[in-house]
């Protein structure tokens, strides 16, 4: 497996996506069905506009997090090819009389990841706003933009072949991509970590994921809660560890004794060795204690800056 491999021409990195699946939503309901569910304003998302938002538990858990944008009056709603099916039937309980359709799209979307500024990209994507979309004719796909100088390029599969042929770049793997998202510090919920965080525990608030006035949704008063009348006592930082680490493993500093102190959401193999990581950890564990893998004695955990401040 080869993590990060760059094109030498065009300094800039292609990721294979087939760790996601895309989930349509579709109906005459489906903008009041999603503001109804979702953490965020689903009045945001437009034709320019894509945001992430979370689905929760009543106790304010999250059981999956998104990237969503539209498709004319359609939502896709973008997550883990490992929670699609079972997230696709659990949104379905809450359809009931509703006009909303929610159906399988991994047949009609192709995604890929690209970070850097690759020349065939059209000259306006650096210029848009973080999740910022805009259509292009030239690449037949709409592109993402992710973060600084990353994009998600959204196809069909008919369109594959002339997006593949415009970027004519070595394709890498999807761990690829996983390693890009650790080091935005952008969580991605799996199924080793459903209802384990309250949306803030893993910055969810932080990178836009939240909105805290536009009404109820599952969850809503405990995250509000959160918000307004304190602060989460857990919160999700960067890491380096050298041995192999997974999502859900669970974290240990000498404050917390036996008990875990901390969580690993999202893990990769980082390109000088050992893993990077996605920690969700008590704050003052991390302040006061060394933070360990597995165990009091397991590999230690080396923190290093998030590209965004916490509070």
């Amino acid at each position: 497996m080869t993590i990060g491999h760059t094109d030498s021409q065009t300094n800039t990195t292609l990721c294979n996506l087939s760790q996601l699946a895309t989930l349509r939503v579709s109906g005459s309901d489906a903008h009041s069905f999603l503001q109804n569910l979702l953490s965020n304003d689903i009045r945001e998302v437009s034709a320019t506009q894509a945001q992430y938002s979370s689905f929760n538990t009543a106790k304010g858990r999250m059981l999956a997090n998104f990237l969503i944008w539209r498709d004319a009056d359609d939502y896709l709603l973008q997550l883990p090819e490992t929670l699609a099916d079972a997230l696709r039937k659990k949104l379905g309980m809450y359809v009931l009389r509703a006009q909303v359709k929610i159906t399988d799209a991994r047949h009609e979307v192709v995604s890929l990841g690209l970070s850097g500024c690759h020349p065939a990209l059209p000259a306006t994507c650096l210029e848009l706003p973080v999740m910022g979309v805009i259509e292009s004719a030239e690449l037949a796909c709409r592109i993402i933009k992710i973060g600084d100088a990353r994009f998600m390029l959204n196809c069909t599969p008919e369109q594959q072949p002339m997006l593949s042929a415009a970027l004519d770049s070595q394709m890498t793997g999807s761990d690829t991509w996983d390693w890009l998202n650790i080091r935005a510090g952008t969580p991605v919920i799996l199924p080793a970590t459903q209802e384990q965080f309250v949306p803030q525990m893993v910055n969810f608030d932080l990178i836009g994921g939240i909105n805290f006035k536009k009404g109820c949704y599952p969850g809503q008063e405990i995250v509000a809660r959160m918000h307004y009348l304190g602060k989460p006592k857990r919160r999700m930082y960067l890491a380096h560890v050298l041995s192999a680490a997974n999502p859900g493993d669970e974290l240990y500093s000498e404050e917390m004794a036996d008990q875990a102190c901390g969580m690993i959401v999202n893990a990769a193999p980082a390109p000088t060795g050992g893993f990077d990581v996605l920690a969700v950890v008590q704050m003052t564990s991390r302040e006061a204690h060394p933070v360990h893998l597995h165990s009091l004695q397991g590999p230690l955990l080396t923190f290093e800056s998030l590209p965004y401040p916490l509070p």
